[in-house]
């Protein structure tokens, strides 16, 4: 089975859903990427559908939809996406707080800087896990 890891934020509409999109590009072969936050929003910020469509041909609409921490399953791994207020709880062996502005509302720049960080960190979360650096 592999590892499970849960991507958190309060509204679960930005920051965690391209966590999440890009951990299932980046992290697939060792671990299942999931996103929820403590409320919801309609739908995905489109700021950030747009740009990770245009940057990774990923559209997050079609796989992914704003989701609760109840909604998800049991994880080994909570990777908070560094919120303003206190950022939500949940359960699992090892916790991150990644510390990322939200680009909601901002430019496209501050969107791509906010996506090479995701992008930078999924990618030494998918070797830690692969070498197994975090003790789970």
């Amino acid at each position: 089975m592999k590892i499970k890891v849960a991507f958190i934020c309060v509204h679960n509409s930005c920051r965690s859903q391209m966590a999440e999109a890009l951990g299932k590009l980046y992290g697939s072969e060792v671990f299942d990427s999931y996103s929820a936050g403590t409320e919801t929003k309609p739908q995905i910020n489109q700021d950030a559908v747009r740009i990770i469509k245009e940057r990774y041909g990923i559209d997050m609409e079609k796989t992914q939809y704003s989701k609760l921490l109840t909604d998800i399953p049991n994880v080994d791994i909570a990777i908070k996406m560094g919120c303003n207020v206190v950022c939500p709880y949940l359960p699992a062996k090892y916790v991150e707080d990644w510390g990322l502005e939200d680009p909601t509302g901002k430019s496209d720049e501050v969107f791509n800087e906010v996506i090479d960080r995701i992008e930078d960190n999924i990618k030494l979360l998918s070797y830690k896990i692969g070498n197994k650096i975090i003790d789970l």
